[in-house]
């Protein structure tokens, strides 16, 4: 599996596939890759805007 397919399927954009294998570690395990990669996405979003939008205004 591609990592864009993975981030598609942590973002709810794409549907997991079926025939995965399900494990409760598995779950916990995407849970935890699904939280850290919402917070690295706003980080950056976070530094773009003060690096670049609030300089703008100023």
């Amino acid at each position: 599996m591609g990592i864009w397919n993975q981030i598609q399927q942590y973002l709810f954009i794409k549907k997991a596939d079926p025939n995965a294998p399900k494990s409760t570690w598995m779950k916990y395990m995407h849970g935890m890759n699904r939280i850290s990669l919402v917070m690295f996405l706003l980080a950056v979003i976070f530094i773009v805007v003060k690096q670049v939008v609030i300089p703008m205004f100023r």
